[in-house]
């Protein structure tokens, strides 16, 4: 009985079915054909793996760096000398940065779940925001607003007294400007600035970003120098990436960070001594000092 009811509930759906697309077929409503999920990006068949219309075996393995092939991923293309040394040291510069947040998150989660490093990760990753590492991305959205298409070299100073009178009236940080560690400069600018005009992208967007630290400087009367992810943004907008993406640069550079930071905690762990100074001598909460200086002041990678 149990059989003859499922048949008849079958037959009794198939003949709705068969009822509804009668009367889509009378109304002239075409039946649409189902859907393919698809990606330009890769394919794979049987005895192929093929990458941006690339055999990924011979024509990938063993020619693109790491760094390379997040070039590939970003822009559908390989990158020239010059784009590949640039965007290398692009990645670089974001990779490590000692005991940030993120570490000490990746670091944390890894204690309580050491049979997960990809959550370690994970929570390491999290912590990529406004004032770690994701900065990059408020750097380059900044530029790409105040300067759309570049600009003749004269109206720079006109541009970047806008730009820091706009986040001084909306009392909003300069993103990429200032730096609580390093100071009078952050030591990897220069480098940067360096390997951009080495490898040809010392355009616009790099020369603004400079000029907005001199005019924010001169309106706050302190140091206020252009930071390495301040760098990093206009570098993102020289090579043409959409501000949107610029913080994935952190992500997938700072991912190779916290994995190093995992395995210095499988070794040596420093976790359970930061859970174990939670609270005070006395029983009190313990205070953290304050050895990031002031979170206002600057955005930090």
């Amino acid at each position: 009985m149990a059989k003859g009811r499922e048949s008849l509930r079958s037959n009794g759906e198939l003949g709705r079915q068969g009822e509804h697309t009668k009367r889509r077929l009378e109304k002239g409503q075409a039946m649409a054909p189902k859907a393919r999920l698809r990606t330009d990006i890769g394919w794979s068949a049987p005895d192929s793996i093929t990458l941006f219309g690339r055999d990924f075996p011979s024509e990938i393995l063993g020619h693109l760096s790491f760094g390379d092939m997040a070039f590939l991923e970003l822009t559908a293309r390989t990158p020239t000398a010059n784009e590949s040394r640039m965007f290398n040291a692009m990645l670089v510069t974001l990779v490590e940065h000692g005991l940030t947040p993120s570490a000490l998150a990746a670091r944390l989660t890894y204690m309580g779940a050491p049979e997960s490093i990809q959550a370690a990760v994970a929570a390491g990753l999290c912590g990529l925001g406004t004032v770690f590492v994701g900065s990059i991305e408020g750097s380059a959205k900044m530029l790409y607003q105040a300067m759309p298409e570049p600009a003749a070299g004269s109206e720079y100073p006109a541009i970047a007294e806008q730009v820091v009178a706009k986040f001084n009236r909306e009392h909003a940080i300069l993103p990429g400007i200032g730096h609580p560690f390093h100071k009078p400069i952050d030591p990897r600018t220069p480098r940067l600035i360096a390997l951009a005009r080495e490898t040809g992208f010392e355009g616009p967007y790099v020369q603004l970003i400079q000029i907005i630290a001199q005019e924010a400087e001169r309106i706050k009367g302190r140091p206020l120098p252009v930071n390495a992810t301040g760098i990093l943004g206009a570098l993102c907008c020289e090579m043409g990436f959409d501000w949107q993406i610029c913080r994935g640069l952190g992500v997938m550079a700072r991912a190779v960070g916290l994995v190093g930071h995992i395995l210095e905690e499988s070794r040596r762990p420093i976790a359970r001594e930061v859970v174990a100074n939670r609270r005070g001598g006395d029983g009190t909460h313990a205070r953290w000092p304050n050895a990031l200086g002031s979170m206002t002041e600057a955005t930090l990678i």
